[in-house]
């Protein structure tokens, strides 16, 4: 599978520390070096045949549909599409207008993670979002109307602007609109943010991590009985909507990253990263050399990745996996460390998987960090 990542914005979201530009002067020569990136590292990949193809940012649909297809184009010059590829473009509602909704519906793009994050104006305002709550609204229907079926939409929980009331009622507009896929996350003060800028300053409250505990279980149950499944902390979806992209990452496939702070892995022990900055990496591409470091996973980085990826999901840990992969030494730490989680039920073993029931899932990541290998 294969991301692009478009390192463009309107405007810069509060508590959003990715990597992007609001300045759009270098985008034509941004899109010449991923072009050139792709034809590059076209052999990077084992499989030819793509299962996945994901435009994330940044914003990809502050670009035009034309620039969109003319990346996909540079990308089936060098693989296949399986038939029922699944193509995700991120997009902003404000984006989403019926001519440019008309125009991508004629292209291989077959799914929209569409940035909502509430339907309430007092939080998007907190996020400093470029839409309108009416704007939230209204984009995915008319994606709908344009035969756009497999939505995503992102909602953040636990904002300072927020409540639990105000919380249900972001979730029963979202059952309303017929979304089959969610990703929820807590909002989170990332270092170097307007966000954390305003708290440090006292301008607005913190984020309470207790409210965000109560938010985030109800919306876990709230959209189980609608008809969604919790198959990741963060991601909830009626049957037959996974993310077929995401739920690669999670299951260790390999994937190949195109443009500026995009990662790529191998699937088994090499990571590597773009420079995050446009400019260097338009200048290396621009003399067709890659812009990117790698790392060899040491079997330490191997096991901490399985055990943090595997305890966010339904899934778990495929215990017979770990036992052909990692030494015995390893293996006696794993041992040592999850007896009393299993003990006290924080871990469980189903089918040879072991699992954090769903009860724990707000604290997954500590719980997966106390198995770690340091």
């Amino acid at each position: 599978m294969i991301y692009i990542h478009i390192p463009f914005c309107k405007q810069k979201c509060s508590y959003c520390n990715f990597h992007f530009s609001t300045s759009l002067n270098f985008k034509d020569e941004m899109l010449r070096a991923m072009k050139t990136e792709i034809a590059l590292r076209k052999d990077e990949l084992q499989n030819r045949t793509l299962k996945s193809l994901y435009f994330g940012g940044g914003t990809p649909s502050i670009l035009s549909v034309d620039e969109i297809s003319s990346l996909i184009d540079e990308v089936l010059r060098y693989f296949s599409f399986e038939k029922d590829i699944e193509v995700t473009l991120e997009a902003n509602p404000d984006d989403l207008d019926k001519i440019f909704l008309k125009q991508l519906s004629g292209t291989p793009v077959n799914r929209l993670s569409i940035g909502t994050q509430s339907f309430f104006e007092e939080d998007l305002k907190l996020m400093n979002r470029a839409h309108s709550a009416s704007e939230a609204e209204s984009s995915i229907k008319r994606a709908q109307d344009f035969g756009f079926e497999n939505l995503s939409i992102d909602l953040i929980y636990g904002s300072p602007t927020s409540n639990l009331e105000i919380w249900k009622e972001n979730l029963n507009k979202t059952i309303a609109l017929e979304v089959p896929h969610i990703s929820s996350y807590a909002l989170t003060v990332e270092p170097k943010t307007s966000l954390e800028n305003w708290i440090s300053k006292g301008k607005i409250k913190s984020p309470i991590e207790e409210e965000q505990n109560k938010e985030f279980y109800y919306l876990s149950d709230f959209l189980k009985d609608n008809g969604f499944e919790h198959y990741e902390v963060s991601n909830f979806a009626k049957p037959g909507f996974y993310s077929r992209h995401n739920s690669a990452y999670w299951k260790y496939n390999e994937y190949l990253g195109i443009g500026p702070s995009a990662h790529s892995y191998n699937g088994f022990d090499v990571r590597s990263w773009n420079v995050a900055n446009n400019q260097q990496y338009i200048k290396k591409l621009n003399n067709k050399l890659l812009a990117k470091e790698e790392e060899i996973l040491s079997q330490e980085d191997q096991f901490n990745e399985m055990i943090m990826i595997g305890l966010r999901t339904i899934w778990g840990v495929d215990l017979e996996s770990l036992k052909s992969k990692f030494s015995e030494r390893m293996l006696e730490h794993f041992q040592r460390e999850s007896k009393s989680k299993i003990e006290d039920g924080i871990l469980i073993i189903e089918n040879n998987h072991l699992k954090i029931p769903e009860k724990h899932w707000f604290m997954a990541d500590g719980i997966a960090s106390d198995l770690f290998i340091v």
